[in-house]
């Protein structure tokens, strides 16, 4: 057999990984490179890749790397190679195109057209009929990589990501992917554990992900056996012969390790729908009697006596959702109660992308190792459970701070805390006086008083006036160089100052703290209660809640986008994507669109936004549409339909980031925003304009990629007088055919 140039993609963190597993198959050269290894071997050792690989993305097949200085370049570099020695002419292809650092072509789509053009015009020039393009299962599918003017084409022979191994129902959403569940297990032991008989327990299983990996790790169970489509099937060269015998070769290793002892792997968890999903993926793993199941709530988790200890593994609850916080350090804190009472000489392992619920714990670990789940930096904590690990963990929740805050104590005395409370009263009274005035002569009832004018009492403090006046507060989360009684001190201050100043009840001030968050979603559940409050904004009415989200439902740096959405919306077909509760929707509406729609994945906001709506007596549902949906999602469906929606005005303004369950993958502002707006500019009219808007501080528009559009930076213009402080506060675009 030929010797081909190859590369395995992972998951970056996990290179070292892949390629120990890479040479445990056979390869004997690997070279880790960022989310990748490169390998040599022939097509059987690339075919045992895609089959036994429990932690590679891809497998690619190098056919060439080439200069790309020119668009023509990227062309005739596609167009040398023989591409009917790969494809038939009346075959499918699919072509995915990443490009980095490139000044020649900036866009993916356009390289992907490039590069499909490339190979349609040969094939069509040879054979007078041409290939057509299938995007979900092609007999080829190419791909290319440019960074900078070096382009690399290969072929994918995996087809479709390797961890979809094919025991999921695609239906249901997994917290991680089965290649990070294997980098898991792999990084703990399990292997060496389960060839000891040790017991495998996840007691927060949900659909099974670690239990299957877990299992199919100790029966010699290839991840790819269940797969029935893989990228080399329908490729000319492909090797059926080689395949089948690989094949046969799994398929006896399986039989082999069922056959013999496996060690106990039990699963538990307290959701009835979860526990039903993790028995139906085990079903379909043909794993029924190898894997047990049952509802259990994490507090009850306790080992049989005849279980041999071995391995506790989880994926709990990260902590990243503000609202979720209390909660969640509770759960961790049970868990490690629970570690310390029931599971004394075992092993655990879980991955926490927050140190501070890691702590929660109470259990020593060992060094941890940094993952990636999607995009989210994570650290595998692995533990040995045993009594001199042990430790008290004293850590103050946010819930408690607040609640010690806004009851103005009990908190210690703080030498010179009055003093500083003072200052702040002082500042906060002639902020207020200043943009009381502004405020009145701009006919605004919500604003911003103060945003961290003194350094050490960094909060936001903003004003909104309705049948009452409301203050909302917002602490910014010290620095760890920060004491944290001396912070607790401070905030006790200022909650004692405010109602003062304002003359206000302190039933009317609201406190929030905002967490210094890793690309998380910031519009999450903090409360229950479901008191809302009618306030107004140029001349339209809003809902906002101070108690149940960390954000109020009003933007208020967005004021003037949304004043100018207002203005040109007369006649206008309006689209609002992640239109949050709908507040931009509302201004187009009432300022004469002709029709509007409102784009969400979370039902609670648009119900939040036609709430919103009927307040301003724009009822009618023909003229305006309300769709919860993944934004990704829905337009990419309405890219392809045959009359495409167009709209001569868009307001995009995504997440920094968002891993919710209702996505298949995780998004990233930095990473995907010029994906995002392509789409986005697809259904825009000719005569359009489309307003893009991140808050993402560290954020880079890659302007290069709209070189066909008129972009221009608008940021300026559209951030308030009163949040003037804060350059960065929000970025924000205007894009135009």
């Amino acid at each position: 057999m030929s010797t081909y140039e190859l590369f395995a993609s992972t998951p970056k963190a996990m290179e070292d990984i892949l390629a120990d597993e890479l040479k445990s198959l056979g390869v004997t050269h690997t070279k880790a490179t960022i989310a990748g290894v490169a390998f040599q071997g022939d097509l059987e050792m690339a075919y045992r890749a895609c089959l036994w690989s429990r932690t590679a993305n891809r497998i690619l097949l190098i056919l060439s790397s080439f200069s790309v200085t020119s668009q023509d370049d990227l062309y005739n570099g596609i167009y040398k190679i023989n591409w009917s020695e790969h494809l038939e002419p009346t075959g499918t292809f699919a072509v995915t195109f990443n490009v980095k650092n490139s000044e020649v072509i900036n866009n993916s789509h356009f390289g992907a057209l490039k590069v499909k053009d490339a190979v349609v015009d040969q094939m069509r020039k040879k054979f007078e009929i041409r290939p057509s393009i299938d995007t979900e299962r092609p007999s080829i599918r190419i791909n290319v990589h440019l960074h900078g003017e070096k382009a690399q084409l290969s072929l994918d022979l995996s087809g479709e990501s390797l961890h979809r191994r094919g025991y999921r129902d695609i239906s249901i959403s997994a917290p991680i992917k089965e290649n990070l569940a294997a980098a898991m297990l792999l990084r703990s032991g399990w292997p060496d554990i389960a060839r000891q008989g040790g017991t495998l327990l996840d007691p927060m299983c949900g659909s099974g992900t670690l239990l299957l990996e877990g299992a199919m790790m100790a029966a010699d169970f290839a991840p790819g056996l269940l797969r029935d489509y893989f990228g080399f099937l329908g490729w000319k060269k492909h090797d059926a012969d080689c395949w089948q015998s690989l094949i046969a070769e799994a398929e006896k290793r399986k039989w082999l390790g069922m056959a013999k002892k496996m060690p106990v792997i039990v699963g538990f968890d307290q959701d009835r729908q979860t526990v039903h999903a993790a028995l139906g993926h085990i079903d379909n793993a043909r794993l029924h009697n190898k894997i047990h199941v049952e509802r259990r709530d994490i507090n009850d988790a306790k080992p049989a006596e005849a279980w041999q200890p071995g391995l506790v593994i989880c994926n709990p609850p990260y902590g990243e959702r503000l609202g979720d916080e209390q909660e969640t350090a509770q759960l961790y804190t049970q868990f490690g109660e629970v570690l310390k009472t029931q599971f004394v000489g075992w092993k655990a392992a879980l991955i926490i992308s927050n140190p501070e619920l890691g702590f929660r714990l109470g259990i020593r670990s060992q060094k941890p190792i940094t993952l990636y789940n999607g995009a989210l930096e994570c650290r595998l904590l692995r533990l040995n459970i045993e009594e001199k690990s042990f430790f008290i963990p004293k850590a103050q929740t946010q819930e408690e701070r607040i609640e010690l805050a806004t009851a103005g104590g009990p908190l210690p005395h703080q030498e010179g805390a009055g003093i500083g409370a003072e200052m702040f009263a002082n500042r906060l009274k002639k902020n207020l006086k200043k943009w009381r005035q502004w405020a009145k002569q701009n006919n605004i009832q919500c604003y911003r008083v103060y945003d961290a004018d003194l350094p050490e009492y960094a909060v936001a403090v903003d004003v909104y006036q309705g049948e009452q006046t409301w203050i909302n507060v917002q602490e910014y989360e010290p620095p760890k160089t920060i004491d944290q009684h001396k912070a607790d001190q401070r905030l006790a201050g200022v909650m004692a100052e405010i109602p003062g100043v304002f003359g206000v009840s302190r039933d009317n001030v609201f406190l929030k703290i905002r967490r210094r968050q890793r690309k998380t979603d910031q519009y999450e559940k903090f409360s229950e209660l479901g008191r809302f409050h009618i306030v107004e904004e140029g001349g339209c009415k809003l809902r906002v809640n101070f108690e149940d989200y960390l954000d109020t439902g009003l933007f208020l740096d967005h004021r003037p986008i949304r004043m100018l959405i207002q203005q040109q919306a007369k006649d206008k077909r309006f689209l609002n994507l992640f239109a949050y509760t709908g507040s931009a929707t509302v201004h187009a509406a009432m300022g004469g669109a002709k029709q509007t729609t409102t784009v969400d994945m979370s039902n609670t906001y648009v119900n939040w936004a036609k709430a919103n709506m009927a307040l301003n007596n724009q009822l009618d549902e023909d003229q305006h549409h309300y769709i919860q949906a993944d934004c990704l999602e829905w337009l990419e469906t309405e890219a392809r339909q045959v009359y495409k929606k167009r709209f001569d005005l868009i307001f995009l303004d995504p997440p920094t980031f968002s891993n919710s369950k209702r996505m298949e993958d995780a998004f990233d502002i930095q990473e995907n925003h010029v994906e995002l707006i392509n789409k986005a500019l697809a259904l825009l009219a000719a005569d359009g304009v489309l307003y893009f808007s991140t808050n993402f501080r560290r954020f880079k528009f890659d302007q290069a990629a709209f070189s066909e559009y008129t972009v221009s930076d608008i940021s300026a213009g559209t951030i308030p007088a009163d949040f003037s402080r804060n350059a960065r506060v929000h970025y924000c675009w205007s894009i135009k055919k």
